[in-house]
């Protein structure tokens, strides 16, 4: 017999290509056929086939007469496969049921007038519309706005501290919590950090999840003087991954240095000598980049929030408190002079870490 409900496997074999589709959508497929399960899909980039058409290869003539659950809206454009509707259609299939419609504009509701006009029954499964569009954040958020989700990203003390004054060896947080850093870089399609951090911990800023990838992790660097070293892990490690946004100000000669060794520097001009974060993300969004994840320094934060480019955070407790007035804030620069002037957030969520740690994730505040 088939699950309660087939929506929930969907569910799951979309999740299965979190991090492996971009700039595709994660979509998982399930075909039922007299109460039993006969086809299941999940696409991924490298695998090239939807989730539909995998799903309608594996049910073969079974899925004549057949109901299809899938995650999203089948697309009826002509992208790498042909349309995933036609395909539905000239298999038989009698019914699909949809978790959402697909927001791009290429295809949003175009799949289901095609599927109906096909006599294929059509609904959309509205109780599980929220999950599924969780599942595709990034790529609902850059079809619905023309840029990508940005996500900031700290590991904090209890007092909202993510550096002391002197000594900042070791960790602030657990190694079950940076795994779970780990995961959210591998669902992001870029990265990015500020100078301060390149110079004082030299990181590689890369996936190490361990995960398949469907396009390398981009990793993004402010640097209006382009001060990051030519020995740094960075850019001896790059491999066409890297990117450097500079001022109009910083050295020729710097620039040509790093682009031989590969990297790409780009120029994005903003006030007071710095650059200019929403030229970045426009910069991103032109390049299809859907996702881009801060992590950086209490500067770069408080420049990111101020900005307004900032769409969701996703902050790290740890049970330990630093004090004093030297010790860095999660966001500094000049902040906010009064209370109601405050960034606002909402859909508030804390996820556990056990033992003693916590996440707090959520939404900035907009008004539109």
């Amino acid at each position: 017999m088939a699950p309660l409900d087939p929506m929930t496997e969907a569910l799951a074999l979309a999740r299965q290509g979190v991090g492996r589709t971009s700039p595709n959508p994660a979509v998982g497929a399930v075909i039922v056929k007299d109460g039993e399960i006969v086809g299941r899909g999940s696409h991924t980039w490298a695998g090239v086939d939807h989730a539909e058409t995998i799903a309608l290869r594996e049910a073969g003539e079974r899925a004549r007469e057949a109901t299809l659950y899938a995650t999203l809206e089948p697309c009826s454009h002509q992208g790498r496969t042909p349309p995933c509707a036609n395909a539905v259609a000239a298999a038989g299939i009698r019914r699909v049921v949809a978790a959402m419609e697909d927001p791009n504009p290429v295809v949003r509701g175009a799949g289901f007038r095609a599927l109906r006009d096909a006599g294929i029954e059509v609904e959309v499964a509205a109780a599980h519309a929220v999950e599924a569009e969780k599942i595709n954040e990034a790529y609902v958020h850059f079809m619905r706005t023309g840029r990508p989700l940005v996500l900031l990203k700290a590991a904090v003390t209890l007092d909202g501290k993510i550096a002391a004054p002197e000594d900042n060896s070791g960790w602030i947080t657990s190694e079950v919590a940076r795994r779970h850093v780990q995961l959210l870089r591998h669902q992001s399609d870029a990265i990015l950090t500020g100078i301060g951090t390149v110079l004082a911990d030299d990181p590689r800023l890369n996936d190490r999840s361990g995960k398949e990838r469907a396009r390398p992790l981009l990793r993004v660097v402010l640097d209006s003087q382009l001060r990051v070293p030519l020995a740094s892990r960075l850019v001896s490690g790059v491999q066409d991954d890297v990117l450097i946004v500079t001022t109009s100000a910083a050295s020729q000669e710097r620039r040509r240095a790093l682009e031989m060794r590969g990297v790409k520097v780009a120029t994005c001009d903003g006030a007071s000598g710095r650059t200019d974060f929403p030229s970045v993300i426009r910069l991103l969004a032109e390049q299809r980049y859907q996702s881009l994840m801060i992590e950086a320094g209490s500067k770069i934060n408080w420049a990111a929030l101020d900005s307004g480019v900032v769409d969701k955070i996703f902050f790290y407790y740890a049970p330990k408190i630093l004090g004093g007035l030297q010790s860095l804030p999660v966001a500094g620069g000049t902040g906010k002079r009064r209370r109601a002037d405050a960034i606002l957030f909402r859909n508030v969520t804390l996820h556990p870490i056990p033992p003693d740690e916590f996440a707090v994730e959520a939404y900035v505040h907009r008004d539109y």
